[in-house]
């Protein structure tokens, strides 16, 4: 008899959970017995849990069997194979208990009205078998054998409680014991899937299957393996089995499905067998069209009440709206199950029901998958009927796989290869694009071909991989195609942009925009007009060049909003945003990228939609809108992570890194630094945003040597080296960090390359930063530093940038105080603190707290509610001080030490901003008459 869930790897991935249950139930079995049940779909793993069971019960004695279908019609089969090792220890039950139990176990059977007896009996037999040992009982795919079997192991296993017996249970999905602890093995991961596979390499080092892939798989294959797999390790391990060298190499295509005749697929047939013919009849037609229901069998001359056996196994649920498949990987192995001919018969049966315009696509699919060899007309359809991944990118992707292998021509071959890559690529599958692209190399001489296939692996670099590398081809194919097709060639050019910025090679943008320059026409479209601005904008910029670059900037905004129909894509929509920023226009910027979101959700272009995030979070930076930046970034990291794209994906934890560490949220911050790992390379944007984070964090603890040395290290102004746009956007932290250093060269530069970037926009915001930073640079105690100070507070927008506001006040506020001005020095501190309060900003609230202390004010607690800046433990201790409770009571009644009371009031007093008990005591008091404190 064969069963899946044969995975024997030594390290179960993705089962830490079942497994630190397998270890508690073993190891606390001497304190008192226990039980648990771990059910999933077949290959889920749950013979290796049992295996890792076996080897963890060394102290135990052990009792193993499982359940067998060809013996599910002999009462108490699986219980006789079980205790069989321990009858002789029978002795110990009673004389009734004894004979009954050895009747059950010879044939004879069971009365019903004495199965309680004979339960109570196996629960004896195992106690006296646990006497010398702890035991453990294993029995696995208990419900594939005999019923019988299973009733009494379920009766044992609610009352092991005395004894020092252990019973672990696997079954498949649906089998389910009241009273027993159950776990569920869900599908694993696709990082827990490669995992698996790697080890299987390892594992199998030396043997033939090692001879026969000696090379690691590129990380492509790994992954594609994953999906193929569902989650499921032993259909990951059959796989591995049949694969071609050059599948392992990507050169090939990989299988749709695991061996119908591996582990797995044994399995799954062996469940099939079980069923009426009719019911697989049907079963097959279900799997094999995902988007019909019960009409559609109907239509194929099938009864959907044939599929109740198929229910009751737990392959399928029968709904009202459609069949569906409750496991990941069932339809895939019951088409891969049903021989080559029936499945060809099905597939026509259903295309022959596929009448109407909406089911072209799907119509033309079947016929595909029916088809046995090439057929270039067919190929033809299901092209036409995939075109604009109108119904799905990944469905359309599939098409022009199938339509490649229909096809009789070489360079029609390629061509659709290319489309079906694009296709998945738009469709956030990068991995399955690069396999595509792979495949596409062997069959494809024509140069403009590949330079078209270089141009969509560059982006997939600039998204999942090295930009640096990305630039260099990206530059090199554009270069190959503009004598064919200009816009796709400048396309290619605003990608290599984007590369050598994100890697830190700005001074490599001159070369992109020389090219861009060449391949610009008076006559251009206007989504075609709005790249070329866009890349002769930004080269400018980077070179110090602001008369030109505002001009071509804003042409790109203006271009960007007037675009309409199929002209309006997220790709044209994003230049114009990205445009938007440098230009500082930024209500605009956040407007296009919100579009260019809403664009790519609407049409399902997952690869272009965490770019959009990316952009609209930003200029919600810009416009003071922190919170609403922190939420779109947290969007456009799921999107990025859910897609593969990693470089987006640690663009984005920077974002949020900084917007944590503006707020002075120090373990937010850093957690999302280590989150990002060892991927962004030295000089990245990514790596950039992660110095600047830690820099704010640096100021806000009054380092303000390392503030400024982290931020100065970003970029080397005048050498287009580093990330030159992230350092001007974090020009203001490096010269209040500068402000109190005596040497401040870097800053000044700094200063002024944000000068000629701010004058050059109509930006009050970017004009007043720059005040700012004037002001905190002008020699001390002179007029200079005010007057900067109060054109900067003239300039700073009222409906924007409400933070950047408050921390002028406060900066202010402080140089006023220094300068023995006291009384104006609180005008703005209240200014200050107001305004952080209202931000939810409790540490720079403190700060201006502080100040106004300094400034000779008595000031009580922020207006923050304590609940929201006290931890659960120093508010409970403030209400009972508040109360009118001494320490020693507080200590007390919280069973702390007095010592620790101490500390944790001193640090509530601080937070708060007051200074004694009295003050305590009023603020809570105000606190409670608006309901915001605790009524514990």
């Amino acid at each position: 008899m064969v069963t899946a869930s044969r995975v024997q790897l030594t390290v179960l991935r993705g089962r830490d959970d079942e497994c630190r249950s397998v270890r508690s139930l073993i190891d606390d079995v001497t304190s008192g017995g226990g039980a648990v049940l771990l059910h999933g779909e077949p290959g889920s793993g749950r013979t290796a849990l049992v295996g890792y069971a076996h080897r963890h019960a060394q102290r135990c004695t052990v009792l193993a069997a499982s359940g067998l279908a060809e013996e599910a019609a002999l009462p108490y089969a699986g219980l006789q194979r079980l205790v069989d090792p321990v009858l002789d220890r029978a002795a110990a039950l009673s004389e009734g208990q004894r004979r009954l139990l050895r009747g059950a176990l010879a044939g004879d059977g069971c009365p019903a009205d004495r199965r309680l007896t004979l339960s109570m009996a196996v629960l004896g037999l195992l106690g006296a078998a646990a006497g010398d040992r702890p035991l453990l009982v294993t029995m696995d795919d208990v419900d594939r054998g005999d019923p019988q079997t299973a009733e009494v192991l379920a009766f044992v296993a609610r009352r092991l409680r005395p004894l020092p017996v252990a019973i672990l249970l696997t079954a498949g999905v649906t089998a389910a014991v009241d009273g027993i602890p159950a776990y569920r093995l869900r599908a694993l991961t696709e990082q827990e899937s490669a995992a698996v596979l790697t080890d299987r390499l390892r594992s199998s080092a030396g043997s033939e299957e090692a001879d026969r892939l000696p090379e690691r798989p590129a990380p492509s294959v790994l992954t594609a393996l994953a999906v193929v797999g569902g989650g499921n390790p032993q259909a990951l391990v059959d796989l591995v089995a049949v694969l071609t060298p050059a599948q392992w190499r990507g050169e090939e295509s990989l299988p749709a499905a695991p061996p119908a005749d591996g582990v797995l697929g044994r399995a799954y047939r062996a469940r099939l067998d079980r069923l009426p013919p009719e019911t697989r009849r049907v079963l097959l037609l279900a799997a094999l069209d995902d988007g019909g229901g019960p009409g559609m069998i109907r239509a194929a001359g099938g009864e959907v009440e044939a599929l109740a056996p198929a229910e009751v196994a737990g392959l399928v649920r029968v709904e009202p709206r459609g069949v569906t498949f409750p496991q990941p990987l069932v339809r895939t192995m019951i088409a891969a199950s049903a021989p080559l001919a029936e499945r060809r018969a099905a597939h026509r049966l259903l295309a022959g029901v596929l009448v109407f315009d909406g089911q072209r696509l799907r119509r033309a699919m079947h016929l595909a998958a029916a088809a046995a060899g090439v057929d270039p007309a067919l190929a033809d359809e299901l092209e036409e009927a995939a075109a604009g991944g109108v119904d799905g990118w990944a469905t359309a992707s599939a098409a022009l796989c199938w339509a490649a292998e229909l096809s009789d021509d070489p360079t029609r071959t390629a061509d659709r290869l290319l489309t079906a890559a694009r296709y998945a690529w738009a469709g956030g599958q990068p991995d399955v694009a690069r396999l595509l692209l792979d495949r596409l190399r062997p069959v494809c001489a024509d140069p403009d071909v590949r330079s078209r296939a270089d141009l969509l692996l560059g982006e997939l670099e600039l998204r999942c991989g090295d930009a640096a590398r990305a630039s260099a081809r990206l530059l090199a194919a554009a270069a190959v195609v503009a004598g064919t097709d200009r816009v796709l060639a400048l396309s290619g050019l605003v990608r290599a942009g984007e590369a050598v910025c994100f890697a830190g090679d700005q001074y490599r943008y001159a070369e992109v925009g020389r090219r861009a320059s060449g391949l610009r026409r008076p006559d251009d479209p206007p989504a075609t007009e709005l790249m070329s601005s866009l890349v002769a904008g930004v080269a400018a910029t980077l070179r110090g060049d602001h008369e030109r670059a505002g001009p071509a900037l804003r042409r790109a905004v203006v271009l960007g909003g007037r675009l309409t129909g199929p002209a309006s894509t997220p790709t044209a929509l994003t230049c114009a945003a990205a445009a938007g920023l440098v230009v500082a226009v930024d209500g605009a910027a956040h407007r296009l990228a919100d579009r260019a979101a809403t664009v790519a959700r609407d049409r399902g272009e997952l690869s272009m939609l965490s770019r959009a995030l990316e952009l609209r979070a930003v200029a919600e930076y810009w416009l003071g809108r922190h919170e609403t930046a922190a939420e779109t970034s947290r969007d456009g990291l799921r999107v990025a992570r859910a897609t593969g794209q990693v470089n987006c994906a640690n663009v984005h934890l920077g974002m949020l890194a900084v917007l944590a560490a503006v707020r002075a949220d120090r373990d937010a911050t850093l957690r999302r630094i280590r989150e990002m790992g060892e991927a962004p390379t030295a000089g990245s944007r990514p790596h950039a945003l992660a110095g600047w984070a830690l820099a704010v964090l640096d100021l806000v603890d009054g380092r303000h040597a390392e503030a400024a040395d982290r931020l100065a290290s970003l970029a080397r102004l005048g050498t287009g080296r580093g990330q030159v746009l992230v350092q001007v956007m974090a020009t203001p932290y490096l010269v209040e960090a500068a402000a109190h250093l005596p040497c401040r060269p870097t800053a000044t530069a700094a200063l002024a390359v944000f000068d000629r970037w701010a004058s050059s926009t109509a930006s009050p915001l970017r004009r007043a930063l720059s005040a700012r930073c004037h002001a905190l640079l002008a020699p001390r105690g002179g007029p200079e530093a005010e007057q900067e100070f109060q054109r900067a507070l003239r300039l700073h927008p009222t409906d924007a940038g409400t933070f950047e506001r408050a921390r002028t006040e406060l900066l202010f506020g402080q140089e006023l105080r220094r300068r023995r001005r006291p009384r104006d020095a609180r005008t703005h501190l209240h200014q200050a603190r107001e305004m952080f309060t209202l931000l939810r900003v409790g540490r720079w609230a403190e700060q201006a707290t502080t100040e106004l202390r300094a400034a000779g004010e008595s000031v009580g607690p922020p207006d923050l509610p304590a609940a929201r800046l006290l931890t659960g433990q120093q508010l409970r201790i403030a209400e009972l001080v508040a109360e009118g409770a001494t320490n020693r009571e507080v200590a007390a009644r919280m069973f702390l030490s007095t010592r620790t009371v101490d500390h944790h009031l001193r640090n509530v007093f601080h937070r708060l901003g007051i200074r004694s008990r009295t003050e305590l005591a009023r603020a809570f008091a105000t606190e409670r008459h608006v309901g915001l404190v605790s009524d514990r």
